[in-house]
């Protein structure tokens, strides 16, 4: 018992040790401008080596010290969330191979190298969603890892392509991808971030993850698991300059944030609003990448993975206190029984909205000037705008419904802000309202020329100051225009399901697949593979048998008949 105790603190002290280390390594870097590669040959034929390789540089240094914070939060707040479980042990485990996976993918400029750590962290992810034995949780899974494969698998077949080079290196390499030759190899890096951050068409997969606790949501689901695919993308940015796939990546991520904040307007579970948040943000994060600049969705990821694991962890201490309820409509008025954690939780939301000088004012606000500023076509600017918006509306939704709305409660909850979560989210708490600054001053030692009318510079503000009324004004009418959503039902059953992607991922796919086998089953296994297969081929040769055995035999009949037979067959060949 005493071990059970004090795992959570040892893991908590080691990870933030490694989290200052790799903080100090990447000012050294960041300052210096080298960067450090490690190579180890395991194998050689002919020309081509097979090289295991760790880069350490400013970029891996300053995401696995933010990685290991936010793991060093999760571990220490698991000791409260997860403490009753009797698989403490192996949940702590596990949240430690994710970290290590992790790190495995992050320090690797190679593609057989970086697919440990990229299978890793599918293989982990899928034992921390069905970490509560049910059947949700085991669908859940299943949807995850079968997605993440699609990925899995476009990295294999890159892998096969740049066996023609002689390496793996795509950073030595990637200056020299040219459309004419290597844009299949770009499609399938493409595809594999857009499996790995749940973009269209697989982005059914992260609302569906999130019955995994709640810890592993704050680690996971927010932070690391999700940006991995854009973190690949930023690497593999060089490839990308002057691309045709730049642009197929911007219409699918700038649809995937409008999706996903449309989403979340019409959600009621607290997990899968934040979820679809996220979604929303990788669609920020991606979007910003194709148009050119990796450096403002590397910001915008880290400063992101600070305040969603926040809000994650916020969101576990609030399902914790009112029985295990997800339902934000069980909710309501928990300012005043739970003061502490509802502030971190403004912050974090605040964060999430672009709100002045807070961590996600300094990145998000730069990614839409840089954006409005940048050649883009009409559609992805609306799309911009109108995401911008539904994300500070759902914001206020969740304020409205679960920390500020009317009191909906049962009468058996104990609402009470809990010590030890708490003082887990004070590194986040204080990083939310300040890294943003501090990682602008650190990344951009240049500032950007940001050069735009007085309507473009206001618009930002004005559509998050509309999305806010509206947001709350919407909700506000559910007290007396209770059931005016019924008369759009369609519409409202469309936008709250994310466009029918969970039902064509998982129930259409199950019934085609099931459909298919069942009249395969019909006109094959029982059809013409019984006819021509294995039981007509046994009736065939048991009558070839049959015929052998009754030549075989002395039968004066039989001899007599061939032998008029073989007459008859000279005869005929004479004449």
């Amino acid at each position: 018992m005493v071990w059970k105790v004090y795992m959570h603190i040892t893991s908590m002290f080691f990870l933030m040790m490694s989290s200052l280390f790799c903080a100090g390594v990447f000012v050294v870097k960041v300052y210096s401008g080298v960067a450090s590669i490690v190579e180890w040959e395991l194998m050689s034929m002919n020309s081509l080596s097979v090289v295991f390789v760790l880069i350490f540089d400013w970029i891996s240094m300053l995401f696995l010290s933010f990685v290991m914070l936010i793991s060093s939060s999760v571990m220490y707040y698991s000791g409260s969330y997860m403490i009753e479980d009797k698989n403490f042990n192996r949940f702590m485990y596990l949240v430690l191979a994710f970290v290590v996976s992790m790190l495995m993918m992050v320090l690797s400029p190679n593609l057989i190298s970086i697919l440990l750590g990229w299978d890793g962290l599918g293989l982990v992810s899928y034992a921390l969603v069905i970490f509560y034995q049910n059947e949700k949780s085991a669908n859940a899974g299943m949807l995850t890892v079968l997605s993440n494969r699609v990925g899995d698998v476009a990295i294999l077949l890159g892998i096969g392509m740049m066996m023609n080079l002689g390496s793996w290196n795509f950073m030595v390499w990637s200056v020299y991808f040219t459309d004419e030759k290597w844009i299949l190899l770009k499609v399938l890096i493409m595809l594999a971030a857009m499996t790995k951050s749940a973009q269209i068409p697989f982005s059914a997969w992260l609302p569906a993850a999130m019955a995994a606790p709640t810890p592993v949501s704050a680690l996971v689901h927010s932070s690391t698991l999700v940006t991995a695919g854009v973190y690949l993308m930023i690497r593999f940015s060089p490839a990308l300059e002057g691309s045709k796939v730049q642009s197929v990546l911007l219409i699918i991520s700038c649809l995937t944030m409008f999706m996903a904040g449309l989403g979340a307007n019409f959600e009621y579970d607290l997990k899968k609003i934040i979820a679809l948040s996220t979604l929303s943000q990788l669609g920020v994060m991606l979007s910003i990448l194709s148009l050119g600049y990796p450096d403002l969705s590397f910001f915008h990821l880290l400063s992101h993975a600070l305040f969603k694991a926040l809000l994650f962890m916020c969101a576990g201490v609030m399902i914790h206190s009112v029985n295990g309820y997800q339902d934000i409509r069980f909710m309501g008025c928990l300012v005043k029984f739970m003061p502490l954690t509802v502030s971190y939780m403004m912050i974090s939301n605040m964060a999430l909205c672009g709100f002045p000088f807070l961590a996600g004012f300094y990145s998000k606000d730069m990614i839409l000037e840089v954006a409005f500023m940048s050649w883009i076509n009409f559609i992805a600017l609306i799309l911009y705008v109108m995401a911008t918006g539904l994300t500070v509306s759902y914001t206020m939704r969740l304020v409205y419904y679960s920390l500020s709305g009317e009191y909906n409660l049962s009468s058996l909850s104990s609402v009470a802000d809990d010590k030890l979560m708490n003082k887990s989210m004070v590194v986040l708490g204080v990083s939310a309202i300040s890294m943003g600054s501090i990682l602008s001053w650190l990344l951009f030692p240049e500032p950007y020329m940001i050069c735009m009318n007085m309507f473009m510079k206001s618009l930002v503000l004005l559509i998050s100051g509309t999305g806010a009324i509206l947001g709350y004004l919407f909700n506000m009418m559910n007290l007396v225009y209770s059931l005016k959503s019924l008369s759009y039902y369609e519409y409202v059953v469309m936008f709250g399901s994310m466009w029918f992607m969970p039902s064509l991922s998982t129930k259409k796919l199950s019934e085609v697949s099931l459909a298919g086998g069942g009249l395969s089953e019909k006109l094959m296994d029982k059809g013409w593979y019984e006819y021509l297969g294995g039981q007509g081929l046994y009736y065939v040769f048991s009558e070839i048998f049959k015929l052998m055995n009754m030549l075989q035999m002395n039968n004066i009949k039989v001899f007599m008949k061939m032998f008029i037979l073989s007459v008859v067959i000279v005869m005929f060949s004479v004449a």
